[in-house]
């Protein structure tokens, strides 16, 4: 039997990890020295209020997940006679997967018949979630976790994402954006907008003035690295901006008529670094950007 896993940071809620039939791990934030962990105990989350406390003063922090807690998710498969595949973000953006690799030495040790497959999605929020939902759909018809695996050497790197953040001081403290430059952008109404690249590191592609004309550079990079954009999942995403979002989706709808397009709240953990009031979008396309 195999075992499906993905991430708390994959924006997967249990709700849709349900659909899939997959396990969800959750990844932890901290406010004034609390651990949080999404999910673990409930099952939908106040999106809203933990925005709402950013937007009064509250900056989270984030920590990798502890090696005894990958024990804790995974022994229990590989004692079950079960193998595993793991569809996560980006290794690139964490220490977190260094602890999972020590865990895994210690279970394979312990259980060394069993079988770990792991799939690097490169990205965070929309993108991984795009990529998680493209591969729950393809394991659902029969597909293997070794096709999976090689599905996704060739195919995650055709899976764009664009965002844009509202406010500089929550990137400028993560450090998390290769290019962007620590200024005070966002008191004179600069935008920095995001990707993510092929080494599955957030970069800045430069700053937009305006939230129309930032929504409008989104629109744009569809148009010139979009793949058959009709055909696919498009996911909009936003940190606690609905209307923004909205205002987006029509702005895709109009340029791109069919387009079907799906709306996903970030999850606290990336929040914490991109804070509120910022929209992305995630599709798929002729390739990343190096």
């Amino acid at each position: 039997m195999l075992t499906i896993f993905t991430d708390s940071d994959t924006d997967f809620t249990p709700k849709v990890a349900a659909e899939y039939g997959f396990k969800l791990i959750s990844m932890p934030y901290s406010i004034d020295g609390k651990t949080f962990y999404p999910y673990e105990g409930y099952d939908e989350f106040d999106f809203h209020a933990f925005y709402d406390s950013l937007r009064g003063g509250v900056l989270p922090t984030t920590s990798a997940l502890g090696e005894d807690r990958y024990i804790s998710y995974f022994e229990p498969e590989f004692a079950a006679g079960n193998d595993i595949l793991y569809i996560h973000f980006s290794a690139a953006m964490t220490m977190t997967f260094q602890s999972m690799d020590n865990a895994l030495k210690t279970l394979k040790a312990k259980y060394p018949e069993r079988k770990f497959y792991s799939i690097d999605t490169k990205g965070i929020t929309i993108v991984s979630y795009l990529i998680a939902r493209e591969l729950g759909d393809l394991l659902k018809k029969g597909m293997s976790a070794e096709e999976a695996v090689k599905w996704a050497e060739t195919e995650v790197d055709n899976y764009s994402q664009y965002f844009f953040a509202d406010d500089l001081k929550f990137f400028r403290r993560s450090g998390r954006v290769g290019g962007l430059a620590a200024t005070m952008g966002g008191l004179i109404g600069l935008r920095p907008v995001i990707h993510m690249n092929k080494e599955g590191k957030m970069e800045s592609l430069g700053t937009v003035k305006g939230r129309i004309q930032v929504m409008e550079r989104l629109v744009k990079y569809v148009e010139e690295c979009g793949d058959d954009v009709t055909a696919h999942r498009f996911i909009v995403g936003h940190t606690d901006a609905p209307e923004l979002a909205a205002q987006l989706e029509g702005m895709l709808k109009e340029k791109f008529p069919g387009l079907q397009t799906e709306t996903v709240c970030t999850n606290p953990t990336a929040g914490s670094h991109c804070g509120p009031n910022g929209v992305g979008i995630a599709f798929h396309s002729k390739g990343r950007l190096k």
